[in-house]
């Protein structure tokens, strides 16, 4: 089947997507052998240009000022995109540009995608750089005007053409597109157009059996992104789901929150057979702290079953694997000035890495008073504990433009979630629970909680 390219490239004001704004957008249609079609504008980001954004493009305040608004460009570009693959060279800034103005309208705007920028490390693994200048110059060339919408989309549609001339190239292209999976691994009936299809937020997933059991419960923060990596895989697991699902289902919490709240509560609720071991969510990795024998607290990261000092370590943070909790212990390494010996992520001899830039007072070498270097464990410790046992509500990501969730938190047990509109305020317990589902709160779901609200992905936190 032939297929339909929109290659596109915008510029903007920066690189934050939650701050910046699209200031050009160029979309070239092209079939896999020719360009066919293409589109051009400016836009009015609605604030100011940095001046080394404008060196850098050309494109001045004065160039958009009369510029049309996105919000007046938006169904053009659905229209020019709709069908087709969303192509781009680093496709994951555009695409996450567009989406991110779209949602501000409201509209969920949602395209396969090729970046060909993977596209060239695969099928040119030999180039040192893959950015769109090192691929105009191993071509050999001539773009007029370097960072400028339609210059890049073209130059980028010249890439692509002579990249997919290459031996076997359609099939990376095609496993690009598809996320890696093979149309030979899914089940009978599930299509690749169907799983497509599946939002790109988060959420819970349920796998139906061809009775409508449904067989396996999972959550992700992009659920087609994990669905797709389900069928891709080769495991007894991915073996099984191949073999016995027969549908897909899914609920989009928008909190990734909600989403480990809910999973939890679905896996104990129905039991599905293919998450035989994830019935009892755990939390098997802790961070641990004790008196060495230098006097100073030491701080570690085992398994609780494995915990060195079993009768005088305090579990300071409980975490569901070690790599989070690694990431943990060394963000307060960081924040507390603490010495990278006594946190255990230098393990050589001598003096710790932070002790040679000196990040650390000298603790690993003995240098530093026990008194004073304890007094920065114990407000770390002190802060990690902070507000989690009070009454408070955590405002998070909604399922769609214009919401946010509400997560409400009684003592450290989870009450309840829902969602409200961002208009509304919430200053009370009373204001939450009308727009919560209350619920019975599980023994993971503190756990849950406290990692999240420790590793700092909600929005806010409403104390009450």
């Amino acid at each position: 089947m032939e297929r339909k390219y929109a290659i596109v490239d915008i510029e903007t004001t920066g690189g934050l997507v939650k701050r910046d704004k699209i200031t050009e957008i160029a979309i070239v249609l092209h079939d896999g052998h020719k360009v066919i079609d293409q589109y051009q504008t400016l836009i009015n980001p609605e604030r100011s240009i940095p001046a080394y954004i404008s060196s850098m493009t050309g494109i001045t305040d004065a160039m958009v000022a009369d510029a049309p608004l996105f919000c007046e460009v938006a169904k053009e570009i659905v229209l020019r995109t709709e069908g087709a693959v969303f192509v781009a060279h680093n496709a994951r800034f555009d695409y996450g540009f567009l989406r991110e103005e779209f949602s501000r309208l409201g509209y969920a705007y949602t395209r396969k995608q090729l970046c060909t920028v993977r596209l060239s490390r695969k099928l040119l693994p030999e180039l040192k750089s893959h950015s769109l200048d090192s691929l105009i110059r191993h071509y050999a060339l001539h773009v007029d005007n370097r960072h400028r919408a339609l210059d890049d989309a073209l130059a980028t549609a010249e890439v692509f053409k002579r990249m997919t001339r290459m031996h076997e190239s359609l099939t990376e292209v095609s496993d690009l597109i598809n996320m890696g999976i093979k149309e030979a691994r899914l089940p009978t009936s599930i299509s690749l157009e169907q799983l497509h299809q599946l939002p790109e937020g988060a959420g819970v997933y349920y796998f139906h059996d061809k009775d409508g059991k449904v067989i396996y419960v999972g959550k992700s923060i992009h659920i087609k992104k994990r669905v797709i990596q389900h069928f891709a895989e080769i495991s007894n697991k991915s073996g099984k789901m191949q073999q016995r699902v027969h549908d897909i289902t899914y609920e989009v919490t928008g909190s990734e929150l909600i989403a480990s709240l809910l999973e939890n509560a679905e896996i104990k609720r129905l039991q599905p057979e293919i998450n035989r071991a994830q019935r009892r969510k755990s939390f098997p990795f802790a961070i641990y702290y004790y008196f060495d024998e230098g006097g100073y607290i030491q701080m570690k990261v085992r398994k609780k079953n494995r915990i060195d000092t079993p009768g005088t370590a305090a579990i300071l943070h409980e975490l569901p694997d070690q790599y989070a909790a690694a990431n943990y212990l060394r963000g307060l390494t960081d924040k507390y000035a603490l010495c990278m010996k006594k946190t255990d992520i230098d393990t050589g001899p001598g003096a710790c890495f932070y002790h040679q830039v000196g990040k650390c007072a000298g603790a690993c070498l003995g240098l530093e008073d026990p008194d004073d270097y304890n007094q920065r464990v114990r407000q770390a410790v002190a802060d990690t504990h902070k507000n989690l046992d009070e009454d408070y509500v955590i405002a998070d990501q909604g399922r769609q433009p214009g919401e946010s969730s509400l997560i409400l938190i009684s003592k450290g047990r989870v009450m309840g979630w829902g969602y409200v509109d961002n208009e509304h305020s919430i200053s009370s317990i009373g204001d939450v629970i009308e727009h919560i589902n209350v619920r019975n709160s599980l023994p993971e779901d503190g756990k849950f909680v406290k990692h999240y609200v420790r590793a700092g992905k909600f929005e806010k936190m409403i104390l009450l």
